[in-house]
Formats: structure tokens, sequence, C-alpha cells
């Protein structure tokens, strides 16, 4: 009996010493699968985040320079915004952002909103009109910009094909006007995302409890008051998630002003990206450009910590 008990006895070490060393395993081997796009992240994301804002404080040109000269390239930009006669392209590209953000967030919003509402009817040929409304997000800016620069051409689009038509009084030029050329580009953003603002609208809607708009209606209430007063505050989580994610769209909309545009006459529609890209690598100012990234970097950290910060203590509620 001794000799069978002796067996038993080494075993079970092994065996939970096995089942420690597999758990271990199990438990790393997510840490193990992330690691590398971890670090990758860490290096290319943020390690470049800083790179860019010790740049701004030197007085690099074409190649970096790492001696340090103060915030002189922040206060060339403020002083072009504030001193320049005529306005500077930072100027202008600052002006443009607030231009451009304040009507494609708010025409992709109101404009989201309706076509969620109508789809929510559920109208017939709802299949069908939501992958109508989805198909723009699919495009890149690029095709955007290309195909909307066509369109908006005056000696090749929509003025061309109305005057061939017999409408020789119709004048529609805004993508030459330096006045108005901003607005082409919003034009062609909403294009865009108002599909996909849409998508999000919808699937708020449909996530509201039936029983709620029921009992509502019960008491008396009319389609208006009943959008007002219940539907749409209860939307409030989807609206500040398509604020955030068109605003983030609206400070890096390079590629669409470039396919459109080209810029603008004389740069006036260039964008805070644009300005960046522009002095960072063909005016060779790496100072300037890497100032001017910064201050895109602290305006979408504007945006978006007062939003994580609602949402962790809504959820911490």
């Amino acid at each position: 009996m001794t000799t069978g008990a002796t067996p038993k006895i080494s075993r079970t070490p092994d065996r939970a010493t096995r089942i420690s060393v597999r758990s271990r395993l199990q438990d790393a081997l997510p840490k193990i699968v992330l690691a590398p796009s971890f670090v990758i992240t860490l290096v290319f994301v943020y390690g470049f985040i800083i790179w860019t804002g010790y740049l701004s404080f030197t007085n690099s040109k074409t190649f970096p320079s790492y001696t340090l000269t103060g915030p002189r390239a922040y206060q060339r930009l403020w002083r072009w915004t504030f001193e320049s006669d005529p306005p500077s392209s930072w100027y202008t590209s600052i002006t443009n952002m607030g231009t451009f953000g304040f009507l494609y967030i708010g025409i992709c919003l109101v404009l989201g909103l309706g076509l969620a509402i109508l789809l929510d009817q559920k109208i017939r040929g709802e299949g069908l009109l939501r992958p109508i409304y989805l198909y723009p997000m699919a495009l890149s800016f690029i095709v955007t910009g290309v195909a909307w620069k066509w369109f908006l051409d005056p000696g090749l689009g929509l003025e061309q094909t109305l005057h061939q038509w017999g409408w020789t009084s119709f004048h529609f030029d805004w993508i030459k006007n330096k006045d108005f050329v901003i607005y082409t580009v919003v034009i062609a953003g909403v294009w865009q995302a108002s599909g996909f603002v849409m998508a999000m609208f919808l699937a708020g809607l449909r996530g509201i409890d039936g029983e709620i708009m029921k009992a509502a209606q019960i008491d008396g209430a009319s389609a208006w008051q009943l959008y007002r007063r219940i539907i749409i505050p209860l939307l409030r989580p989807v609206f500040l998630s398509a604020f955030i994610v068109l605003a983030h769209m609206a400070i890096k909309s390079y590629d669409l002003v470039v396919a459109l545009t080209s810029g603008g006459p004389g740069g006036s529609a260039w964008l805070p990206s644009n300005f960046m890209y522009e002095y960072t690598f063909k005016r060779n100012e790496m100072a300037v450009g890497s100032a001017s990234a910064i201050i895109m970097l602290m305006t979408i950290s504007a945006i978006i910590v007062p939003y994580l910060y609602s949402e962790l203590k809504e959820k911490s509620r």
C-alpha cells in the first residue's frame, strides 16, 4: 500500500504546476499579442507627438534643429494673425476652420437627424435608402473632392450643363471665388458625412423604448412635442458622439481641400492642416509647421477631453 501511495503524492504537484503554468500563459497571451501594437502606437503616435512639440520650440527649417529657442514659432503665428495686413495664411486658415467647422458640423447634425427621423417612420424602400445615404462615407476624401471639383467647375460641371440646356444666366463659380471657395468644401463635406450621422441617429432612435413614446401619445402629446421634449433629449449621447466625430474630421480635412480646390485661389481655402503641410514640407519652416500642428492637437484635446470627462462621470453615476 505504501508503494501505491507514493506515485499518487508525486503526481499531484506536477499536475498543479502544469495547470498553474497554463493559466499564467492564458493570462499573459493577450498581453503578448497586444504588446507589438502597443509599442508601435507608443513610439509612432505619442513619440512623434512629443517630438513635434519639441521641434515647435526650436528654429527648425528644412531639417530638424534640436537647439531650443523658446516659443518663437508660436509668436510668429499669432503675430501674423493680429498684425498682418493683408491677412496671413494662418489667419485665413483659422478663419476658414471656424466657418467650415460651424457649418459642417451644424448642417450634418440637422440633416442627419432629419434623415434618421424620416427613415424611422418605417417608410417603404428604407432598405434601399439606407445604403444610398451611407454610400458617400465609403469613399475617401480624395474621391469626394475630385468628384465635386468636376461638378462645381464652371467650365465643366453644373454651370456648363445648365448653359447647354438654355439657362445662360445661371452662374455658380464659388470654387474659383476666394470669398466663397470654403463653402464648396462645406458642401462636399456635408454630402459625405451626413449619411454617417444619419446612421448614428437612426441607431439611437431604434434604441429608445417604445413604451415611453406610447405613454406620451396616450397623454396627448403631439408629434412635435414628442420629438422636442422626449426623443431628442434622449438622443443627447448620440449628439455628443456625432459632434466629436465631425469635429475630428473637420480639423483634419486636408485631403478634401487639396482634391477639391487645390487650396483655393491664393490659399483662400486653406485649413490649419493645409497650413501645417505647406510650411513644413514646401516652405521649409518646420518649426512653424510643428507649432501649428500642436495647436491643432490642443484644439482636438479641448473637444475630446470634456466629452470623455462627461462620459466617465455619467458612468460613475
